[in-house]
């Protein structure tokens, strides 16, 4: 790795410690202007409405996720696994390169200002650009990144069941949050990992700390992510910008930053951006600031249906929430929509704004996608749900289902 030292940074995470910027090409990323918007970008989106610490950016975790990147490749090291010092920047470079992509508001409106193309997609093209911007010093974290190299642990440490960032995620997000549920023991799992043939291992004596991983991501996802209160504000910001997005398709003059105004008018799919790259410049000018302006400018404008969703995610009078193990009978979906119809003196299709019905799935470990295999003291291999004690570990790796649905408060 390059010899310097006027770019040898420090950052204070409040996580970690002093987390040591290792290189010129990684200081450079982390200065570049797509990497700096994701300061604007909260982690958690509108989960502060209800954790009111859960103010942390995206910036932190990929930072963070970085951190503990540099501690898994020493780990490995020390264990005699070839990692070469190339590798290692790739890799380092792929975890902290690995949420470029997301939008305003993290998760809640991947689907809403672009359509049919998730964050892993435009991170994908971001590298890519990138790549061309840096004279091809990211070939070998794109391949990382991608799958396509031939050390695939290295991948697995980027993205898997167990990769940095769920460890950093989870720590982090439970720190911001008060969430003790979620506290890991990341540095212990991380000096347990090992490779065999090829393949990201834990050894025997983490067993019980990927136990406590497992649980306390099945826990975070219920008292956090899918916390139902953070389901009714995201469904709320989202029904803000279908309206916005109706209403400027029809022709109206909506408030919207310059950045933001392109996407408002217009439903950009994969093939648009694959095909004029200067999307990804204009999408990487997003962030939260120019949603919530928007909002701000909306709640006072002259659509009665635009402004009341405004008012109600800027006052914080959510949607009320039902949320069960089955589904909704129909007539009551239909129901509550003929009341805020006679309520707010509007149409059935206007109403249909204020009752949202949906679902959320919460599996915490799926076996089928990436085993947590455990190194067993006489080399055998054994996935983590059958070498556990723990009865409902196994029960972990089923997917749960809830079904939820959203109306205005004091209907009548």
């Amino acid at each position: 790795m390059a010899n310097s030292t006027n770019k040898r940074k420090i950052i204070n995470d409040p996580i970690y410690g002093f987390v040591t910027i290792p290189s010129d090409l990684i200081y450079d990323l982390i200065n570049h202007t797509y990497f700096q918007r994701l300061r604007r970008i909260k982690q958690l989106g509108l989960t502060n409405l209800v954790y009111p610490g859960a103010l942390h950016t995206r910036f932190h975790h990929a930072i963070g996720a970085m951190y503990l990147m540099q501690e898994a490749v020493l780990t490995l090291r020390l264990k005699d696994i070839a990692i070469s010092d190339e590798e290692e920047q790739a890799v380092l470079a792929a975890i902290l390169l690995h949420d470029i992509g997301h939008g305003p508001f993290s998760h809640a409106l991947e689907h809403s200002i672009v359509k049919g193309i998730n964050h892993e997609t435009i991170s994908s093209l971001l590298m890519n650009k990138l790549n061309k911007e840096f004279k091809g010093k990211l070939d070998l974290a794109i391949k990382i990144f991608n799958n396509q190299y031939k050390k695939q642990f290295l991948h697995q440490l980027v993205s898997s069941q167990l990769d940095m960032d769920r460890l950093d995620y989870l720590k982090r997000d439970s720190f911001f949050t008060g969430v003790s549920e979620g506290v890991i023991s990341s540095d212990r799992i991380i000096k347990m990992l090992n490779v065999v043939r090829g393949e990201l291992v834990v050894e025997q004596k983490a067993i019980y700390s990927i136990e406590k991983f497992l649980i306390a991501r099945r826990l975070m996802y219920w008292q956090v992510y899918l916390h139902k209160t953070v389901l009714s504000a995201e469904n709320l910001l989202v029904n803000i910008l279908k309206r916005a997005k109706e209403l400027s398709g029809n022709g109206a003059e909506l408030f919207a930053t310059p950045a933001f105004q392109l996407f408002l008018k217009n439903d950009f799919t994969q093939a648009h951006f694959e095909k004029d790259t200067s999307l990804l410049d204009k999408f990487a000018k997003l962030d939260d600031n120019d949603i919530m302006a928007s909002i701000k400018v909306w709640s006072e404008g002259d659509d009665k249906i635009l402004s009341k969703l405004c008012l109600k995610l800027l006052d914080r009078h959510l949607l009320k929430i039902e949320i069960q193990n089955s589904t909704f009978p129909a007539n009551y979906k239909q129901s509550l929509i003929d009341k805020v119809c006679a309520q707010y003196k509007i149409s059935k299709k206007e109403a249909e704004y204020f009752v949202v019905s949906d679902k959320v799935n919460n599996s915490a470990y799926n076996a089928q996608k990436f085993n947590i295999n455990i190194l067993m003291s006489n080399g055998e291999l054994i996935d983590v749900a059958q070498a556990s004690d723990q009865l409902n570990l196994q029960s972990l790796s089923k997917t749960v289902t809830k079904y939820f649905i959203c109306y205005p408060k004091g209907l009548k």
